[in-house]
């Protein structure tokens, strides 16, 4: 029996603001409040079998439980069903939806409870943590509402169930409806049952609209829509930011001390959400990264990138350990901020240029300055090729090294590359001749030190013996051909090397923590693709199909996957792998004009 924390249980509802994470039973155990990095007011994700951190409904005599999305949404349905045949329906959601030509998309909750058959009685049990677990919250009750007052926060249900009976986690049979609305300290001033029901059909209808404007491909349409549903949630509207990850502190392996915060913007992981949403025809998002790429560059006194921000990018991310928490399963530490905030990564002004490069060729977008964007981008072109030949911690942020590394070149390569083509598309053949030069200097670099002739392959870093699986975005990128042979030979290596059953390592040499134990769910789609490229359709298609098999009862994945048993692992749900997704049913999907 799975424990009922894991992630193979888990459904996000969210709303651009704010997201939560429901077990199959209707249980609330993880919400952020007021936003998505913000205190986990749910915390039972981190508690172990602590009774506490979680709000849920428990059923009197309990049998079964089942759970869907409603079609195309962020809509989550779960069905309780007891032995004696009664049963009730729990709707949960985060309201969005358009009003007054504005997004409405507050730090907010609903969850209604339909008595769908006989006479279910249940309790009702909320009970928030503050403070990261540390402490626990004064109840104050209203004649109809719960106030959980902390020392600097509070938290307000209302409700049209008796509050006598949730206040006491007492057991009442329901026979109609019930709302619960979870949410800023103040008065609801409308009635319960109507605005719930009004609020999730205008969020519906929003969540209806937006998948029916994706270009989706033909086939694994369910893991498409899915993904980018969740891809969107990840987005911070508010700023443009988009987290890698709603949680923090799941272990990317059993009993490991890998546990990081993945609730912040790495600009990489953004540029990967964002060219995944743009080929299904969803900009917006890109729109708003754009916007918040230019504040996290204004704040840099150098011309200087930091590779991950916080939802605000001026938000402070230093690292500490959470002492209340003892984390996923009893595996702690957990971990609030992110040191990767101070390190070197390169990477990452090819991402912020590369995330960018589509205004200039995208005629549906909005009217903006060219020219300045393109100083701006400029700006950051100049560092990258500065730096594109120095130690870093790379893409998979070593804390206790530097090298260079070929993904970090790779990618300043690919900057001065954008900004040529960029500037051909504005007829600046001296900036493209410029950024012509830069290219071609360290191309030839990469070319010449990080190819190993003994493996056949490009490997980790300058004169490295190391196998890497970021190298299989080579072709991706545009640096070679899929039909260079050189490339051909990196990915056979790769798979030969790196592949543990069917499922590929980011590496296998040991590291801070020792050796990987765990597959990097977004490696083996990267492996996909690349095996696509060079012909071995028919593979990529059995792995890619094999890969999607291990997908969560959410049809999601987290970061990591335990080769021996497919156990899901690491923070979820992950954008990566559900860029991964993406990225792959879209190049993989037969066309449509099979069906035309």
């Amino acid at each position: 029996m799975k424990d009922r924390n894991s992630t193979v249980n888990l459904s996000p509802i969210g709303n651009c603001a704010t997201a939560a994470l429901i077990d199959h039973e209707a249980r609330i155990v993880w919400w952020c409040y007021p936003y998505l990095d913000g205190d986990p007011v749910f915390c039972r994700l981190l508690m172990d079998e602590q009774e506490d951190g979680f709000m849920d409904i428990v059923l009197d005599r309990f049998q079964r439980a089942e759970q869907r999305y409603r079609p195309n949404s962020a809509v989550l349905e779960t069905t309780l069903w007891a032995s004696d045949g009664s049963g009730i329906r729990v709707i949960d959601f985060a309201p969005r939806f358009i009003q007054h030509e504005r997004s409405y998309r507050p730090p907010m909750l609903i969850r209604r409870i339909e008595p769908i058959c006989g006479y279910p009685r249940l309790q009702v049990r909320i009970r928030p943590r503050f403070s990261w677990g540390s402490a626990s919250p004064r109840k104050v009750m209203g004649s109809n509402h719960i106030r959980y007052v902390g020392e600097s926060e509070t938290l307000r249900v209302t409700t049209n169930a008796p509050v006598a009976y949730v206040a006491r986690e007492a057991a009442f049979v329901v026979t109609q409806p019930i709302v619960f609305v979870l949410g800023a300290d103040e008065i609801f001033p409308a009635d319960l049952e109507e605005t719930s029901n009004r609020f999730e059909e205008r969020t519906r209808s929003y969540w209806f609209q937006w998948c029916r404007n994706l270009s989706i491909p033909l086939e694994w349409q369910d893991a498409v829509l899915r993904s980018a549903i969740t891809l969107k949630l990840s987005a911070y509207e508010e700023t443009g930011a988009v987290v890698a990850a709603m949680t923090t502190s799941i272990p990317e392996a059993p009993h490991t001390e890998r546990n990081w915060d993945y609730r912040a913007c790495w600009l990489r992981d953004a540029f990967f959400v964002v060219r995944a949403l743009n080929l299904l025809g969803a900009t917006r998002t890109m729109e708003g990264f754009l916007g918040y790429m230019r504040n996290a560059f204004a704040l840099s006194q150098d011309g200087w990138l930091k590779p991950v921000y916080g939802l605000v990018p001026s938000d402070d991310l230093d690292e500490v350990i959470v002492a209340a928490l003892p984390g996923y399963r009893g595996m702690g530490p957990v971990r609030r901020g992110n040191a990767a905030h101070v390190q070197r990564q390169n990477d990452v002004f090819g991402a912020a240029i590369m995330a960018n490069t589509q205004w200039f060729h995208d005629q549906r977008l909005p009217e903006i300055d060219k020219s300045a964007l393109f100083q701006e981008l400029e700006r950051m072109g100049e560092k990258a090729v500065a730096v594109a030949l120095e130690p870093d911690a790379g893409i998979w942020e070593y804390r206790g090294r530097a090298r260079v590394h070929t993904h970090s070149a790779l990618m300043c390569w690919a900057s001065a590359d954008r900004l040529r083509r960029i500037a051909l598309t504005l007829r600046a053949e001296d900036r493209a001749a410029y950024w012509s030069g830069h290219a071609d200097r360290i191309r030839t670099w990469i070319e010449e030190r990080t190819w190993n002739a003994e493996l056949g392959a490009f490997v980790e870093s300058e004169g490295s013996e190391t196998l890497d699986a970021s190298v299989l975005l080579m072709a991706d990128l545009g640096f070679l051909p899929p039909s260079d042979p050189r490339f051909v030979s990196t990915v056979e290596a790769i798979g030969a090397g790196l592949m543990r059953g069917k499922y590929l390592l980011r590496y296998n040499h040991p590291d801070d923590f020792g050796e990987p134990e765990t597959a990097f769910i977004v490696c083996t789609f990267w492996y996909v693709l690349a095996l696509h490229a060079i012909g071995r359709t028919d593979d990529a298609r059995a792995i890619f199909i094999d890969l999607l098999s291990r997908r969560n009862a959410a049809g999601l994945f987290s970061e990591d996957l335990d080769p021996a048993t497919g156990e899901l692992w690491g923070n979820y749900p992950q954008t990566y792998s559900l860029v991964g997704t993406i990225l792959c049913a879209v190049a993989l999907s037969r066309p449509w004009s099979e069906i035309a």
